[in-house]
């Protein structure tokens, strides 16, 4: 199996999640051994951002470089586990909500997509919105 960058690398929907990645210097802790769970947004999902918002991301790394590790969780949280807990604590140092009803997880305002894409070092739910931690949401 590939790791974490690898698989989100090939499977081609996660460009600007992972230029994000690249531009923040988290690629090393994502390659790094041990188990995350990362909720990996959608090319599209960027897209849905407010238009400009990205390109003052990208010029804002502290902020990107929060916005992404807001999206891991440290350990490997599958779907099972995930349908367990209703928040879960972000290397960023915030809470995500997790809600479950009918079948599927929502993240926030984000729904899960696809679940449980196992790498060798944690676990892919890929997810249809941007996750943004409420101290950052607040001053946009």
């Amino acid at each position: 199996m590939a790791n974490l960058i690898e698989t989100a690398a090939s499977a081609g929907n996660f460009k600007t999640l992972l230029a994000a990645i690249d531009a923040t210097g988290v690629k090393s802790f994502l390659e790094s051994e041990g188990s995350l769970t990362v909720f990996a947004p959608t090319d599209e999902a960027f897209a849905k951002l407010p238009e400009g918002t990205l390109d003052e991301l990208l010029h804002d790394l502290p902020k990107l470089k929060r916005i992404v590790m807001y999206h891991i969780l440290s350990g490997d949280a599958r779907s099972d586990d995930l349908a367990q807990i209703d928040e879960a604590p972000t290397e960023e140092g915030s809470i995500l909500a997790i809600e479950h009803s009918n079948g599927s997880i929502k993240v926030n305002d984000a729904t899960v997509v696809k679940m449980d894409i196992l790498t060798d070092n944690g676990v892919i739910h890929v997810i249809n919105g941007v996750l943004m931690p409420a101290i950052i949401a607040g001053h946009s």
